[in-house]
């Protein structure tokens, strides 16, 4: 037997097991004086911003007080929007590189004035007659006018998008529709918003139609006011006709998009698309106050209002146009992300909301 590697073994493992003693514990950081405060940065959103920090402290997280998900970031800031005024208590945590916290409380005050400001238009116009209108009275969504289009459509509607359309995000009371746009997960997708439309309960050819609303804003945000020809199901698209009376890019919160889109063939072969020069705000945005988004449209030309002021007009002329020449249905909706604009990113605050006061149809007499 060799007594002697069989010593040196025992030697080398009792020199690591050594060795190994000698190395220091390993540390567990707790974050100490967390400072906290807040401030309401938008009266219209009510939006409130939270910054926080603390000595070693690693991450941060901030639960709202309003029953909405835990925000949880390394910045140590965070914005959330409000969907009521009112007092609102805020928990804020620190960590640090262990499961220990330390956690402080503020109050903020709420004050939303989203609807005290803004454009109004006309109740009436020479020579015109109001045929019907939506003005949101009521505490539910009339069902005379309006259906819900739910879940993710084909390939994200079509558009990629990112969003799952629930018919519980969408809110009347007080006299507006309120779509709500949420980060949360729900049936595959990570957001949820809403879709309503007027088809085969409200469809319109020609005439002066206004839509007062008040538009969401952030990265990945897709808010639309729209239109659709009624034989959509018939011709599918873009054969039946688009008319976007309103879409927006939710990273240019300061412009709008009037557009038309019509064509007898689909995959690229043969889109007609008319984008007027996006309408600019000369300051704030269209989530500030109320705007109002318009058309007239005749047999022989669509125009495009913001304000009531023109933004773009197109030409009905010959065949190729004559695709709105028709009855018209109407589609309100938000969307998140997809090909027209941006994802959403650490940026975007959520929940955002569109409000519309009322939408309205005139005719001639």
């Amino acid at each position: 037997m060799k007594i002697l590697p069989f010593i040196t073994f025992i030697l080398l493992v009792t020199l690591l097991m050594a060795c190994g003693d000698d190395r220091p514990d390993t540390v567990f950081i707790v974050p100490t004086n967390l400072e906290v405060s807040s401030s309401l940065s938008s009266t219209v959103q009510g939006q409130v911003s939270v910054t926080a920090s603390a000595t070693n402290g690693r991450h941060y997280a901030f639960n709202f007080g309003d029953g909405s998900d835990e925000v949880k970031n390394r910045t140590g800031s965070a914005t959330h929007n409000y969907a009521q005024s009112g007092t609102y208590k805020v928990v804020v945590k620190s960590f640090g590189n262990s499961s220990e916290f330390i956690s402080k409380e503020l109050e903020v005050e709420v004050e939303i004035t989203k609807f005290t400001s803004g454009f109004l238009s006309d109740s009436s116009y020479a020579g015109m007659t109001l045929v019907w209108s939506d003005e949101f009275d009521g505490s539910s969504l009339n069902s005379a006018n309006w259906s819900h289009e739910t879940g993710t459509g084909m390939n994200g509607w079509g558009n990629n998008e990112l969003q799952y359309y629930r018919s519980e995000n969408t809110t009347v009371s007080d006299g507006f529709l309120q779509i709500d746009v949420k980060r949360e997960d729900f049936s595959g997708s990570s957001y949820t918003s809403s879709r309503i439309t007027s088809q085969d309960k409200q469809e319109f050819q020609y005439g002066r139609i206004d839509i007062r609303a008040i538009l969401p804003l952030g990265n990945g945000l897709w808010p639309a006011l729209w239109m659709l020809g009624a034989d959509f199901p018939e011709v599918g698209w873009p054969q039946c006709g688009e008319i976007d009376v309103m879409e927006m890019r939710g990273e240019q919160p300061d412009r709008v998009i009037s557009s038309a889109h019509y064509g007898p063939n689909f995959n690229g072969r043969r889109v007609d698309n008319n984008d007027g020069n996006p309408y600019r705000l000369s300051s704030g945005t269209f989530a500030d106050e109320w705007h109002v988004f318009s058309l007239i449209w005749d047999e022989n030309k669509i125009q495009w209002l913001v304000n009531d002021e023109v933004s773009f007009t197109l030409p009905i002329a010959g065949d190729r146009t004559s695709y709105f020449r028709k009855e018209f249905f109407f589609i309100f909706n938000v969307a998140v992300g997809g090909d027209f604009v941006t994802s959403p990113d650490e940026t975007t605050v959520f929940p955002q909301r569109m409000y519309v006061d009322y939408v309205r149809v005139f005719q001639a007499q």
